[in-house]
């Protein structure tokens, strides 16, 4: 292949993510609501579960904290995580209605790799959790929940945050593939996010769960890769080493995107899904 011709793809390529990332910002911004559906969870849990649980619930001083803290402090990266998660989830839900609709089929025709195109998708909905993850922490900010602001634990944290964003949207693709029509999606709320969500240290320390006695809940959120996202998160604020969470995180992105594709291939699974479905 002639210089030219490698530099014709790329620049396709890149043309084609740009496109896609537009595609997903403008159906965003066309749909308002959908921001407002998106806070309304963490703000309400922010508002009034942890104002109701402040003085119940006290967090001791353990790492990444120098000090006690409120329990609203403590809770606001498990919200960011909610955020990402929520959101992650709805763009398997989004994907399983663009393959009923055949806008997915019609995408992944493109001659394009098929991993770039789901790379692309992923990418798409990390960008938009991000833009939701701000937009929650200006809301908790007037509601007096503040956040670290040291410059390079906030650069630590976006990067956190991406690269959880980035998880759960690969989660959210790999869910895609067996989550063969829309009204199945409850099914993905019961058995994914909520074990997801509550069996992790996004609402309590670890050493809670073992010192009460809930020892197989204690071990279930180890072993949780959303306890990972959190724990990354909660640690890069406060500009303190968040030990193996960074590769746990990286590693299921790499092992959910992998199977992603795997599962998207006409060979493999996305085909025989599709007409499965159809039958």
């Amino acid at each position: 292949m002639t210089r030219a011709g490698r530099h014709g793809d790329i620049g396709h390529a890149i043309q084609a993510l740009r496109a896609i990332v537009t595609r997903e910002l403008l159906k965003f911004w066309q749909q308002k609501a959908r921001l407002v559906s998106a806070l309304v969870r963490p703000v309400l849990w922010l508002a009034v579960f942890a104002a109701g649980f402040r003085n119940v619930f006290g967090v001791a001083i353990i790492e990444p904290y120098d000090t006690y803290i409120p329990y609203d402090v403590y809770i606001a990266p498990g919200l960011i995580g909610m955020v990402l998660l929520f959101n992650g989830m709805q763009s398997s839900l989004a994907m399983v209605y663009d393959r009923e609709m055949g806008l997915m089929r019609l995408l992944l025709t493109a001659p394009l790799p098929r991993w770039w195109l789901l790379l692309s998708k992923m990418f798409a909905t990390a960008l938009l959790s991000l833009v939701q993850v701000l937009a929650f922490v200006a809301v908790a900010a007037m509601l007096g929940t503040t956040l670290p602001m040291a410059p390079l634990a906030l650069l630590h944290a976006l990067f956190a945050t991406l690269a959880s964003a980035l998880m759960l949207a690969s989660l959210g693709l790999l869910l895609s593939v067996y989550v063969r029509q829309l009204e199945n999606f409850a099914g993905t709320m019961n058995f994914v996010i909520f074990p997801m969500y509550f069996l992790s240290t996004a609402l309590y320390p670890l050493w809670k769960l073992e010192e009460s006695g809930a020892t197989w809940v204690y071990r279930v959120a180890q072993f949780n890769p959303f306890t990972h996202a959190v724990e990354w998160i909660r640690f890069a604020l406060y500009d303190k080493d968040p030990g193996s969470a960074p590769m746990v995180v990286l590693g299921t992105l790499l092992v959910c995107f992998m199977l992603a594709c795997r599962g998207y291939d006409p060979q493999r699974g996305f085909g025989g899904l599709t007409q499965r479905g159809a039958a």
